[in-house]
């Protein structure tokens, strides 16, 4: 177990934590949950004695081992894929690390081979040789294949790197698992192997994430960063968000009934103080006011972006018409004879395992449409074979995985937004921006020191503003927070016209998905016109017959 009791944590004049206390049994999957800036990342630290807290205290049971899922993607940049993951296992590495060194020595004397005699009946003992073969699997599991598995960390990119440190402390087995944000850089397939392990893991998870999908399947508890407290909540993310509406509905209830009685109290005082008659009634009045108090309702740190996508020229019927086209990327090819027709109202989802080929398809498709030659950064990106079509009405908006693209100038958020509207007036910018969460002198900000978050929200705000009548967008949830998802979501969902994006949110996904797109390996896909459920469904009967 892990406790925490009267915890407070400042950073200068902000209270980020004040008097927390809480326990984390064991065996339950706590899901920690909050605003970006809210202090997630912070708790986590705290709860993994990384940093102390100005008052108050964190206790861990005598004896249970910690296992934090590491940030640092280059730490291990010497070692090999494997090791880096045998690695998580202190005692065994130490023990492997020492009879290595022996048996690499051409003779060994009378005391060493005693050594190495102890270190190999230690190794049995602590079944050792059962749980490295566990490393492979773990790695397999997380999409590494066995290929890589001897591979320097060097030659892996940072998304591969993270796969391998999360198989670095999940293959410890602690008795408590610290995850800050597991799931990023994972795609669909390898999000539901992480949920079916988690499920099974004995231990207590406490785990950061702003995929709702995953905070369903996985969470017992949520914990809400909020208001400088941290509240546990028994069950999912969907509970949690459901009964902390009906906490606040019943604080808001009670408190208009105290009111109302306030109100009725004050108006006796005043009529009948001075009423000899009364006076007595005035004074019992007066003390039942005293007694009344309201429940404190202090405001959220979450804010919803106020996201509305607006075409400013309606889409004939021609959306996109692509015929026959053909596409490799370094050798591997992505696309063979792919073929397909956009109408005007459909919500196209890309899905795909990472390195499939669906941002090379998204940019292959954006490289054909360019009303201002100048304007498109994909014009570089050209099919093999094949014909892509836009429809003459088209005025298309698209969002690239990587905004740091397009955002790295060093002028303010104000400034950057100005480009794509310079006739725009200055209260309409700073309107749209205000939407996306940048006011008063956020906006002055420069563009270069925003966060991940900030940066996809400020390109939202961009297209919001742009008013295109067909929206593409490559990942658009990364780094976002939940509510500014959820806000993503019913936007798309409400907009009348065509989206094609990519993602491995799967709430995101079913919501707002019409048509599915699932690119496969060899440059074979499937396209499914129906949304995501319907399109698990087809699947799933797809793997049975073909079981049969």
């Amino acid at each position: 177990m892990i406790s925490v009791y009267d915890l407070t944590l400042k950073f200068g004049k902000q209270i980020l934590f004040d008097k927390v206390d809480l326990r984390f049994k064991p065996g339950y999957c706590y899901g920690l949950i909050g605003a970006n800036g809210a202090g997630k990342s912070t708790f986590l630290k705290l709860l993994a004695k990384q940093i102390q807290p100005d008052e108050g205290e964190v206790t861990w049971d005598k004896g249970i081992q910690i296992g934090v899922l590491q940030q640092d993607q280059y730490a291990y940049d010497q070692y090999t894929v494997l090791d880096t993951v045998l690695i998580g296992n202190t005692q065994l590495w130490k023990i492997q690390q020492e009879k290595d060194a022996l048996y690499a020595k051409a003779n060994l004397t009378d005391e060493e081979g005693l050594r190495v005699s102890e270190l190999e009946t230690e190794f049995i003992d602590k079944n050792g040789y059962t749980i490295i073969a566990s490393a492979g699997e773990l790695l397999e599991g997380l999409g590494i294949e066995t290929t890589k598995h001897n591979w320097s960390m060097k030659q892996l990119t940072g998304g591969w790197k993270f796969r391998v440190l999360l198989a670095q402390v999940l293959y410890a087995q602690p008795d408590v698992l610290l995850l800050d944000e597991p799931t990023n850089h994972l795609d669909i397939k390898t999000i539901d192997w992480l949920e079916d392990y988690l499920n099974a893991y004995d231990g207590t998870i406490i785990v950061i994430s702003h995929d709702r999908h995953f905070l369903n399947h996985v969470c017992t508890h949520i914990c809400d960063v909020d208001r400088q407290k941290v509240t546990i909540y028994t069950g999912n993310y969907d509970f949690f968000e459901e009964n902390s509406k009906q906490i606040l509905d019943a604080k808001l209830s009670e408190n208009a009934q105290k009111e109302k009685r306030i109100s009725e109290l004050k108006e006796f005082i005043a009529r009948f103080s001075a009423n000899a008659s009364k006076s007595a009634q005035a004074t019992s009045r007066a003390k039942l006011l005293e007694k009344i108090e309201l429940e404190p309702i202090i405001p959220s740190s979450r804010q919803y972006p106020k996201l509305k996508f607006k075409a400013q020229v309606e889409p004939g019927k021609d959306i996109l018409t692509v015929k026959g086209l053909c596409k490799s990327y370094d050798k591997l090819l992505v696309l063979n004879n792919f073929n397909i027709i956009l109408g005007n109202d459909e919500k196209l989802a890309v899905l795909g395992s990472n390195g499939i080929g669906k941002t090379t398809l998204i940019k292959t498709l954006l490289s054909n449409y360019s009303p201002e030659k100048n304007s498109n950064p994909y014009l570089g990106i050209k099919q093999d074979y094949g014909s892509v079509k836009w429809g003459e009405t088209v005025r298309l908006n698209s969002m690239p995985q990587d905004v740091n693209e397009e955002l790295y100038e060093d002028i303010t958020a104000l400034e950057w937004l100005r480009k794509f509207a310079p006739l725009e007036d200055s209260q309409i910018l700073r309107g749209t921006l205000g939407k996306m969460l940048f006011s008063g002198d956020q906006q002055e900000k420069k563009i270069s020191v925003l966060s991940g978050g900030e940066r996809q929200r400020m390109f939202l705000a961009r297209i919001m503003l742009e008013g295109g009548n067909v929206i593409v967008l490559d990942e658009p949830t990364n780094h976002m927070d939940l509510e500014s998802i959820v806000s993503l979501g019913k936007a798309l969902a409400d907009f009348p016209y065509t989206v094609i994006f990519s993602s491995h949110d799967q709430d995101l996904i079913a919501k707002v998905a019409t048509r599915i797109l699932e690119l496969k390996p060899n440059g074979n896909f499937v396209d499914f016109k129906g949304t995501y459920s319907d399109y698990l469904a087809f699947t799933e009967n797809q793997n049975r017959r073909n079981k049969k």
